[in-house]
């Protein structure tokens, strides 16, 4: 761990990296593939095009605002508390959905590699995660690093080993769905580009100048770290996007990392592949499960979630409350994608209302108008979310509703404000 204001470029990117990557690089290519065939990697490109102005416009955001509160408070900053309810509600929402699936790709992987059920195993990694939080266990700053290297390296190794046996003939017909398909794809595919915002949280541990004043260094090493990300991203994505369709072909079976694997190393790789498939899928449902049950309490405390939640034992409450609505999800989950859509579709709102905040909050000149770029182009992948963003509106009702029943229980009655005519 760093001291405040210690942290160096590369241990930033680092982060980032982790902030970004996920287990979800272990089934997306798959699952893009499916929508859009071989033009999928259209999908991966143009996505990688939007992080370039994403990431950016968040660093700023990092740097003139350091240790801020997330999208939420950059969207109360901008727009007002109604906004930044609303944007917590869309994370703290998409938490249950994302965790199951995430598990449910490391169960995906057990099935195929280790030969025991996929749906119990994710299960297991579940409740594992719960279990981990409840005890009060966090994933430390150092095993999440190795959780990002082993799955940095995975990835490199897939592509290294496996370019070699490409077919060109793989990738005809192109675009078999056309630009539907490159647009479905682009949707699932919004899992695996969130987390830009995680620039805004690190900006604080960036070196300072004298008198504790942000210096150039600070500024330069958040700006390095975040392009040495983008580049890092870029490179995998690419790579493991042309080369699974290459080597696996459009049709590729659901874990592609591990015939990727498979086919540049032999059958060895196959049990390696499925004991790191759960420390990774451990490692990011236990670190999405921690983050969401403070973010609940936030809310709580911030009159947007029932103040119940933010007593006791904090996080406890909100952690039983991500338990409870866990549940039913688990006996939803039928389909992978299905459940990586609606967490997608969620995300893809909360980074757009990141950025869209930046266009009011970011001083006017080269910065803002990185931010409106990032707004524009945040808008069209979000588009490509479709029938889907529905679950972000759904949770937007909601988080305005209860943010209007919680003020109007909490006016004094001699303010003389209508009761409705329910009384206790």
């Amino acid at each position: 761990m760093t001291e405040q204001g210690r942290m160096g470029a590369g241990q930033g990117a680092a982060l980032l990296v982790g902030a970004v990557l996920g287990p979800g690089m272990l089934v997306l290519p798959q699952l893009a593939a499916a929508a859009a065939g071989p033009a999928s990697v259209l999908a991966w490109a143009g996505l990688l095009a939007l992080s370039v102005p994403v990431a950016l416009t968040f660093a700023a955001l990092g740097v003139r605002h350091p240790g801020g509160g997330g999208v939420a408070s950059f969207a109360g900053l901008a727009f007002g508390p109604r906004a930044a309810a609303v944007v917590g509600w869309w994370f703290y929402g998409a938490v249950p959905v994302g965790t199951v699936a995430g598990a449910l790709v490391g169960g995906r992987y057990v099935e195929a590699c280790l030969g025991v059920d996929g749906t119990l195993a994710g299960v297991l990694i579940l409740a594992a995660a719960f279990a981990a939080n409840a005890a009060g266990l966090r994933t430390s700053g150092r095993l999440q690093l190795v959780s990002v290297a082993l799955l940095v390296a995975l990835l490199a190794v897939a592509v290294v080993t496996a370019a070699p046996r490409a077919d060109l003939d793989h990738f005809t017909p192109f675009a078999p769905y056309g630009l539907a398909g490159v647009a479905g794809a682009a949707g699932v595919l919004m899992f695996a580009f969130v987390g830009w915002e995680a620039a805004s949280h690190l900006s604080a541990e960036f070196a300072v100048g004298r008198g504790g004043r942000r210096g150039r260094r600070g500024r330069h090493g958040l700006t390095r770290a975040t392009v040495v990300t983008l580049v890092v991203v870029g490179v995998l994505y690419l790579g493991v996007s042309v080369t699974s369709v290459g080597v696996l072909g459009a049709d590729m079976p659901g874990v592609p990392l591990s015939a990727l694997l498979e086919a540049g190393l032999g059958g060895v790789a196959r049990p390696v592949t499925g004991v790191l498939a759960v420390l990774l899928t451990f490692g990011a449902v236990n670190a999405y499960l921690a983050g969401a049950a403070r973010l609940g309490v936030a809310l709580a405390r911030d009159g947007a979630m029932p103040a119940w939640l933010a007593g006791g034992r904090a996080p406890y409450r909100s952690l039983g409350a991500l338990a409870v609505l866990t549940v039913p999800v688990v006996v939803w989950a039928v389909d992978l994608d299905l459940l990586m859509r609606a967490t997608s579709a969620c995300l893809a709102a909360v980074t757009a209302a990141g950025v869209a905040a930046a266009v009011r909050v970011l001083p006017a000149g080269r910065l803002r108008v990185t931010a409106v770029v990032a707004t524009g182009m945040s808008a069209v992948a979000l588009a490509c979310c479709g029938v889907f963003l529905a679950v972000p509106a759904v949770l937007a009702v909601v988080a305005l509703g209860v943010l209007k029943a919680l003020r109007r229980a909490v006016l004094p009655a001699h303010d003389g404000a209508p009761s409705g005519g329910c009384h206790d």
